[in-house]
């Protein structure tokens, strides 16, 4: 009997397994594939999943992996450098091999006592009021409190569910892969410069020794099941650029669509969805990964807390309540960017528009911000404007706030070395520090380090506390 059942070992599963582990859940992943990807495509983490690394003490390990750049340029590649004084102390982006995170994260997990059964796909589930039945496709039955399908967009149990994923079918595909070219490199850069000045989705970055990646629009939506060929490479070239550049000898090469839907439900009685399970977008702007990681930092303590036992009444609900609607947004600024990389003149007519506006730095901040997921305020109710939001990783006596939240655990930041969290000792830090880089009182964060409350009384304190955190111990 398992604790929490989640599918999938990609970057959301296996990040989904770490939180849980923080709070002594048994917890099993299913991953069904046997061997990791063969290709490696570049990832980027933005500055809210790199803040989320540094939470959890991952961030200086990770980042000897990656190759960090500017944290512009994202919103639809329009080339406008990132605003001054972004409000984080990670304001970069992160590139990195999907491989290499998908591994430092799984190792993360199974370091803090995650099982994790790669070539186990499941074909079943039935849930009842006591826990959930999992059946993976070798005929074993597992059984667990919960299950978490993070299985991906073609998700089986998003399908066992019922759940519907409705939204838009891909139209086109991208063709993406790693191999040899044969033009010269004067040739091959002149000719990349002169198609994006009008088409972003084309590309052709040079890894050195006359080898590529090569990024380049079909002709229509082929079958993502299969990868493509050396011949849908040539004729993708040939259409866009009037020449193949003799490219030959592919390591490995994949295609992404332009669908873009959202589940309907996040959860279904004691089955929930997370990351491409309950959303996916085309991957413009890069922020597909960082959403489904930034799902299971939201929903691993909440699932925790509800098998711990001391969960506050309609806290896991908070899951799908905060996230769908971050996720809408992130639906709809993709929608957006597509329509801004169109080739059409209307759509590049208002892209000339959003690029003359960019100079504007509210303009550039507010896009940066959506992007990188720094914007977000979930609703908590009225209050200042930093409740619900991330607090930065601020300068406090012990150092920096982000290596106190290790634990996974929340936190009171008080200032005025007045308050307690006594009664919540075992589900909340206290850290008295009246040289805490704040301008409020005193802030309890939650453990994904969101502001839930702020101010400095005692009996209004208490009672966030209860609606977090939920009834004190005895």
């Amino acid at each position: 009997m398992f604790d929490v059942i989640i599918t999938g070992c990609g970057p959301t599963g296996a990040m989904l397994a770490a939180e849980l582990r923080l709070h002594d859940v048994r917890v099993l992943v299913l991953e069904k594939e046997t061997e990791p990807a063969s290709f490696v495509r570049i990832v980027g983490l933005h500055i809210r999943s790199l803040e989320l690394m540094a939470m959890r003490g991952l961030l200086a390990r990770i980042l000897g992996h990656g190759r960090r750049r500017p944290a512009g340029g994202f919103f639809a590649a329009i080339p406008k450098p990132a605003p001054e004084g972004l409000d984080s102390a990670h304001a970069y982006m992160l590139g990195i091999p999907q491989p290499v995170i998908n591994h430092l994260l799984e190792e993360h997990a199974i370091a803090l006592g995650a099982q994790v059964r790669h070539g186990c796909p499941v074909v079943g589930i039935e849930q009842d009021d006591e826990g959930v039945t999992v059946e993976p496709a070798d005929g074993e039955r597992l059984r667990s409190r919960y299950l978490v399908g993070c299985d991906g967009a073609r998700s089986t149990v998003r399908k066992l569910l019922g759940v519907d994923f409705p939204g838009e079918p891909s139209r086109t595909d991208t063709l993406m892969g790693e191999m040899e070219l044969g033009a010269p490199r004067e040739e091959i850069a002149a000719k990349v410069t002169e198609i994006r000045e009008t088409d972003k989705r084309f590309w052709l970055r040079p890894f050195g020794a006359g080898v590529y990646q090569v990024v380049v629009p079909a002709a229509g939506a082929g079958d993502r099941a299969e990868p493509p060929t050396l011949e849908d490479f040539k004729r993708g070239l040939r259409a866009i650029a009037g020449t193949d550049f003799g490219v030959h000898s592919p390591r490995w090469s994949s295609r992404f669509g332009n669908a873009t839907r959202l589940a309907e439900r996040y959860r279904v009685g004691r089955v929930l969805l997370a990351g491409d399970a309950a959303h996916i977008h085309p991957p413009v702007g890069g922020q597909g990964l960082n959403l489904g990681v930034q799902d299971a930092f939201n929903l691993g303590w909440k699932l925790a807390a509800q098998i711990r036992g001391w969960a506050p009444e309609g806290l896991l609900d908070t899951y799908q309540a905060e996230r769908r609607p971050v996720a809408e947004e992130v639906l709809d600024n993709t929608r957006a960017q597509l329509e801004l990389m169109s080739t059409e003149p209307g759509p590049q007519a208002v892209r000339r528009l959003l690029t003359e506006l960019m100079d504007f730095d509210e303009v550039n901040r507010h896009l940066i911000e959506k992007i990188t997921a720094i914007g977000i305020r979930y609703d908590f109710g009225e209050g200042p404007d930093l409740l619900g939001r991330r607090l930065r990783d601020i300068d406090v006596r012990q150092g920096r706030l982000y290596g106190l939240l290790h634990r996974g655990r929340g936190l009171l930041l008080d200032r005025t070395e007045r308050l307690t969290a006594g009664g919540w000792s075992d589900r909340v830090d206290h850290l008295a520090d009246p040289t805490a880089d704040l301008d409020v009182p005193c802030v309890l964060l939650r453990p994904d380090g969101h502001v839930a409350w702020i101010g400095d009384d005692q009996q209004d304190l208490d009672d966030h506390l209860s609606r977090w955190f939920g009834e004190p111990a005895d």
